[in-house]
């Protein structure tokens, strides 16, 4: 990894390191219109409960209802949405998933112009948030309109990184959103630990503080563990011989948490439905009911969520990977499984592996997601103050991808010299 950064500091590798400046210029960029207020408006006091994790995405833009409050979540909504569609849903998405760039091209577009749509739903919604029932109808479109322009900003700006800089840029995005509260955060774990006074106390304050910096750690060395796990499923080819390509092993590489962070989005969206009814049809009764069974911070609740996380996860990974698909593919390539049997046995065969990793990963999911949920109910903690998480998660996982297309670029360029 030094070697890596040594190497973007090479003279010969200018250009790269350039596309690092403009990255890092977008981003601060980006952070800065999170601190500007959509006019007229104020930030929110209230419990964002769900959006809780939409916040921290948006480097906290939504609580200070900035103009960009909603972050790049509709595009991630439109994501999701195009995904599903594509799952025989509809047969002109299925066909434009199987012409390869040129459709791919086309979904992207799709996608971009579904995710203003929902932006200006959201952002006209959001707007009841700061006017209540009280506004005009010319207040919620402005404060929709301005909302739906910030996304779009967002949206050229992670293009403009993709383009022009290094790794995705709403991903990029939404990593600094979630990094830009870690020093507040901090801050906020010191002043919470630590106080100043007796010596005994203050000790006591420093040690925790170095337990809560040393379990963020461990959290982060097991978020890089489960990322990188994945399960190796070797494949031989019936026209193909191992000596021909040197003796090296074809495999399919199934990650351990091939669903990623979707799941746990899914079940906090699900989850908080109630609520939101809840709260518009203001009845003592149901609100009374979903406070005691259904907000994820009590008993029952939590076991909810966990359910909810197993089987978002279960069925976002069956839908990224089709073992039905999978093992049809290998058969018309001439491919196969040493010890299985084409076709039916190796579909079963897929089903198996994934059900088994799936359970691991739903597991990590769940502890990841439910650490910060355990945390709150510790007494004293500031509230802005969680160990784990998704939006660490998420981090970890762009972190790794940026920094992974950083040396395959210097690797490739050193390779193109020695060949000069």
């Amino acid at each position: 990894m030094f070697a890596t950064f040594k190497q973007i500091f090479s003279p010969k590798n200018k250009d790269i390191r350039n596309r690092i400046l403009f990255t890092l210029f977008v981003l601060f960029v980006f952070k800065l219109g999170t601190s500007i207020t959509v006019p007229g408006t104020q930030a929110l006091t209230k419990d964002l409960g769900f959006l809780e994790l939409w916040n921290a995405m948006s480097g906290g833009a939504l609580e200070s209802f900035s103009i960009f409050a909603l972050g790049v979540g509709p595009y991630i909504n439109a994501s999701i949405i195009t995904q599903l569609l594509q799952m025989d849903v509809f047969p002109y998405f299925s066909d434009l998933k199987n012409q390869g760039a040129t459709g791919r091209m086309k979904i992207n577009k799709i996608t971009r112009y579904l995710g203003i749509i929902i932006a200006f739903i959201q952002g006209y919604v959001f707007s009841f948030a700061i006017y209540g029932q009280t506004g005009g109808a010319l207040e919620y479109l402005r404060i929709a309109i301005i909302l739906t322009a910030g996304t779009a900003l967002l949206l050229w700006l992670g293009d403009q990184i993709t383009q022009k800089g290094v790794g995705n840029g709403v991903s990029l995005i939404i990593m600094a959103g979630i990094v830009g509260n870690l020093p507040s955060m901090f801050i906020s774990a010191w002043n919470g630990f630590v106080t100043f006074g007796e010596l005994s106390k203050t000790i006591i304050g420093l040690l925790l503080f170095l337990l809560f910096i040393f379990i963020y750690l461990v959290i982060i060395v097991g978020i890089i563990f489960i990322d990188k796990a994945e399960r190796r499923l070797p494949i031989q080819y019936s026209n193909r011989t191992t000596g021909a390509y040197g003796g090296e092993q074809t495999y399919i590489p199934i990650r351990l948490n091939s669903a990623g962070v979707i799941p746990v989005i899914f079940a906090s969206v699900l989850i908080s439905i109630p609520g939101a009814i809840a709260n518009f049809i203001n009845n003592a009764g149901f609100t009374n009911f979903v406070n005691k069974y259904i907000v994820y911070t009590t008993p029952v609740g939590f076991i909810l969520y966990v359910i909810l996380i197993f089987v978002f996860a279960y069925f976002y990974t069956f839908m990224q990977i089709n073992p039905k698909d999978l093992s049809s593919n290998l058969k018309k390539n001439g491919g196969y499984m040493p010890g299985i049997k084409p076709g039916k046995n190796t579909e079963e065969y897929i089903s198996k592996v994934l059900n088994r990793l799936t359970v691991v990963g739903s597991l990590f999911l769940v502890v990841l997601a439910g650490l910060p949920i355990l945390c709150s109910l510790i007494p004293n903690m500031p509230k802005n103050v969680t160990v784990g998480g998704t939006g660490l998660l998420i981090v970890v996982g762009v972190a790794l991808e940026t920094y992974n297309q950083i040396e395959n670029q210097l690797v490739s360029r050193n390779y193109s010299r020695s060949y000069k």
